[in-house]
């Protein structure tokens, strides 16, 4: 059995999350929150070089980065498979996964929620509202706009559920937890297209064993509703 260590909630745990459902490998989670000081194990720095979650250990092998886990998964079991055959197709769904960890998460999903959830419930300090209108008003629309663009079919790649789909909506599932959304109106395809993906078999089985993850963070789950 996969032990993943990390937190469900986790944009980059839940990756991996979704792709074991996926693939019908058994798992389970070792709670980890980094955020939260003393909380690593002990082992954490072997088993984490950059401290940072999520951590895979398959027997006596340890890896860490969600992006390399989740390869090494697909090598690991490769059907069904998260990246296409065709090599277009496969740099077009690795495009999208380096855009979700590298653009959307570093510059929306991270200062929002460090400044929405972090800040007030963990820190106990204030968020700081100009970072947050900055990212609002500055930043989020010309992503919306790209990946809205980006959309013609229900998935991203393809016919079927990706390495693309699964790292870009793991995004916009913390982003909507916190209480924001995607405008329909200004973003039709793209708030259709993450309606759809939240409802496929391996994400609901994975938004459902959240549920105890955003009771205890006093998280908002409501937009699942409408999936």
């Amino acid at each position: 059995m996969l032990t993943i260590h990390g937190v469900p909630l986790s944009v980059h745990t839940r990756k991996i999350i979704v792709t074991a459902i996926l693939k019908k490998m058994d798992y389970r989670i070792e709670a980890v929150i980094p955020v939260i000081p003393d909380n690593p194990p002990a082992n954490w720095n072997s088993l984490s070089p950059t401290g940072l979650i999520p951590v895979l250990q398959d027997g006596d092998y340890t890896l860490a980065d969600s992006n390399a886990i989740c390869l090494y998964l697909e090598k690991k079991q490769p059907a069904p498979p998260i990246l296409p055959g065709d090599a277009r197709a496969c740099g077009r769904a690795l495009w999208f996964d380096a855009y979700a960890g590298g653009t959307i998460f570093r510059h929306v999903v991270h200062p929002l929620f460090v400044q929405t959830v972090v800040n007030p419930n963990i820190n106990k300090v204030p968020g700081d509202k100009a970072v947050i209108d900055n990212v609002l008003g500055k930043v989020q629309p010309k992503i919306l706009g790209y990946l809205d663009g980006q959309i013609d079919g229900k998935y991203l790649v393809g016919d079927t559920l990706t390495l693309a789909d699964i790292a870009i909506v793991s995004n916009f599932i913390v982003y909507q937890y916190m209480g924001y959304r995607i405008d329909a109106a200004g973003y039709p395809r793209l708030a259709r297209y993450l309606r759809e993906i939240a409802a496929t078999d391996a994400y609901r089985k994975a938004l459902d064993a959240e549920k105890p993850f955003v009771a205890n963070m006093g998280l908002d789950r409501r937009f699942l509703d409408a999936a």
